[in-house]
């Protein structure tokens, strides 16, 4: 009974904690969406210094959460994403002034068209307003969401992986401290400071509070959150990438491309995880592709018709076709020609990122239209599927919906629009 009781007034106080975190959020977005473009940019600059100059301590509290995580036994790809670095740290920092360098979206007018009874009729980008973020593992996400959820006008309530807890209050002390020095209130970034998973609960159905959900991590959490939210969700559950070597490609450039998309790193959701090889130049490029492959240790799986090139290559199972790997592990299959790369890729792909490896510009155009993905590419690596890479400045997550937002959202897909009327005495007859 007493056990019950406990458990009870710890569920309470989260409730109470949640609640207390969404009020505050909801007044500080009604601020963060009136302030000003250079009051949000010099709050995004302060924050970025301050980032700098903490480097070690920010270093020594990561150490913390990479030996706990080790110690749990948790993966090398999780270990990969979790740790910082003083190159990782610095890009924190470049990704948070590239989104001050970025135009302010809020307040745009756009579309106006006069109408026949004399009004005109146009949108305006305003603010979503409160958007809770849920992520694992990746601390440097605490900078990038805080950046992008600020200069969009939206207050934000992070909540990273226990994992990460050291890390990401370090860098939350870093944010606070940017958002005081340019006079805008520290509760426009919440990083929940509770590692119970029943704050992720109160979270996502805290309707009244929050306006959208965006979730990174795992397939099992996304999963979750969407069957219990209570609030929009953006995301995407799996990262199923394709590269298609098409027979008019440049082997070359198709083998460097292969390669980085694969190797660059493992666990994350922009790396391929199927290469798919056109039947007539099978033997010339993947016998050199695989040997590559073997010597950084990746394990291959692939087709009869691969497993007949490459003798090392064990059998692809149907279930290979539909797993993202986030590891060291790569599925191959060669295909007659564009028609059926296209087909595999619309069957398997999660829609995420796919690319082909092609000199014919008529089958690269028909590659971007009919390839039903989020990002579509020519002669480009996967892991440029990445909001710093396209220009965003930073990401807040990479979406698969197909509604509101759609590949790396950004400043836009933090946003929405609202229909504004101008008149001069008009009214309706």
């Amino acid at each position: 009974m007493r056990a019950t009781r406990n458990t009870e007034n710890i569920m309470e106080d989260i409730k109470q904690y949640m609640k207390g975190v969404g009020q505050q959020a909801r007044a500080a977005s009604r601020i963060v969406a009136q302030a000003d473009t250079n009051a949000k940019n010099h709050a995004l600059e302060n924050i970025a210094t301050a980032i700098l100059l903490n480097t070690s301590k920010l270093l020594t509290e990561n150490a913390k959460d990479v030996s706990s995580a080790k110690a749990n036994g948790l993966d090398d790809a999780s270990i990969d994403r979790l740790t910082l670095t003083e190159k990782t740290i610095k890009g924190m920092a470049e990704g948070l002034r590239q989104i001050a360098a970025l135009a302010d979206p809020i307040g745009e007018i756009s579309d106006m068209k006069y109408r026949p009874s004399g009004i005109q009729v146009g949108k305006m980008r305003v603010p979503l307003g409160v958007i809770g973020i849920i992520y694992e593992s990746r601390p440097n996400v605490t900078a990038d969401a805080a950046g992008l959820c600020l200069k969009s006008g939206n207050a934000a309530i992070l909540r990273g992986g226990s994992e990460a807890h050291h890390s990401n209050q370090a860098i939350a002390a870093c944010v606070h401290q940017g958002l005081r020095e340019a006079g805008l209130p520290e509760t426009a970034v919440q990083v929940v400071n509770t590692t119970d998973r029943a704050a992720v609960g109160e979270l996502i159905t805290m309707k009244e509070y929050v306006d959208v959900i965006v979730p990174r991590g795992g397939k099992s959490l996304i999963a979750r959150i969407s069957e219990e939210a209570k609030v929009p969700v953006i995301k995407h559950l799996d990262g199923i990438c394709h590269v298609y070597i098409d027979d008019e490609a440049d082997l070359k450039k198709a083998i460097r491309i292969a390669d980085n998309a694969k190797t660059h790193r493992y666990g994350v959701c922009n790396a391929m995880e199927t290469l798919l090889v056109n039947t007539k130049v099978a033997a010339q490029v993947l016998p050199e592709l695989c040997g590559i492959y073997t010597k950084k240790g990746v394990e291959l799986r692939g087709d009869d018709a691969s497993q007949r090139l490459v003798a090392e290559m064990k059998a692809a199972t149907e279930e290979d076709w539909h797993t993202e790997y986030l590891a060291p592990i790569l599925s191959v299959r060669i295909v007659a020609n564009l028609d059926e790369a296209i087909d595999h890729i619309n069957t398997y792909s999660s829609q995420h990122t796919d690319s082909i490896v092609t000199e014919n510009y008529t089958k690269a155009m028909r590659f971007l239209r009919e390839v039903d993905s989020a990002s579509v590419m020519v002669n480009a690596s996967t892991r440029f599927a990445d909001g710093f890479e396209y220009g965003l400045g930073a990401e807040i997550g990479i979406s698969t919906d197909k509604i509101h937002a759609r590949g790396p959202v950004g400043l836009e897909g933090l946003t929405s629009q609202k229909f504004i009327v101008l008149g001069n005495g008009q009214i309706r007859v």
